[in-house]
């Protein structure tokens, strides 16, 4: 598993802990002090997972993550004020993967770096092609087709809605996607799965094809013209 790192952080103790508990996992550690060098050597070496911290000088790390997401779906682990809840949920919604409260346990970023690596590595089995009225997703190539349409879709979107599709109409609850589409060692809040399903919701857009809240339990994916009301 050990690969390359990128730690984006302005506070030299940060860095210096996070390259000293990863390099003794065997990672290779790159390091920036500002958004824009961080972006900057993001794209340069392309490193298998990166730890951002969101508030930087010259570009904060939410922007970081914003432009990173445009062309990559490089593994994403922002940084956040201990209860902010507002910086974690937004990076999360601009396609973060995993965060971690600061101050943190050295060895807790460590086992969430092992954590998203496994997800973001591991392929699962599913079936090659799956299609649910329009909706067409090939496993193989990674593309969906709405209607004939392509969906511009990120990595983990494309794996929940896969899911979705597996089990239309069968409810899906929070943890049991957690597990299906993140993985058992998710560390994260479950609340991720709401922010994923909006995005889906709306790149959907006014297809028969919807994902029906089930208050109290979860979701599941239907058809409009069998779901009655969606």
């Amino acid at each position: 598993m050990p690969g390359t790192i990128l730690v984006v952080d302005d506070e030299k103790n940060i860095v210096n802990l996070a390259r000293l508990y990863l390099n003794n996992e065997g990672f290779r550690v790159e390091s920036a002090s500002d958004g824009k060098q961080g972006l900057e050597k993001a794209r340069a070496i392309k490193p298998d997972l990166i730890v951002l911290d969101i508030m930087m000088p010259e570009m904060d790390g939410l922007t970081v993550c914003k432009e990173l997401r445009k062309t990559s779906n490089v593994p994403v682990i922002i940084l956040t004020a201990r209860g902010d809840d507002i910086d974690r949920i937004v990076g999360l919604e601009i396609g973060a993967d995993d965060y971690m409260p600061k101050p943190f346990n050295p060895r807790e970023l460590v086992a969430r770096v092992k954590a998203v690596l496994r997800r973001a590595q591991g392929e699962r089995e599913v079936p090659e092609v799956v299609e649910v009225d329009g909706l067409r997703i090939d496993s193989a190539s990674r593309e969906v087709t709405l209607n004939g349409q392509p969906l511009q879709l990120r990595a983990k979107e494309f794996d929940l809605l896969t899911a979705f599709a597996q089990h239309k109409g069968t409810v899906l609850d929070r943890e049991r996607l957690l597990r299906m589409v993140w993985g058992a060692d998710y560390f994260g809040d479950s609340r991720t799965i709401d922010v994923h399903v909006a995005w889906l919701r709306d790149k959907l857009g006014d297809s028969a094809v919807k994902i029906q809240t089930v208050w109290g339990v979860g979701y599941k994916l239907v058809v409009e013209s069998d779901a009655g009301e969606s």
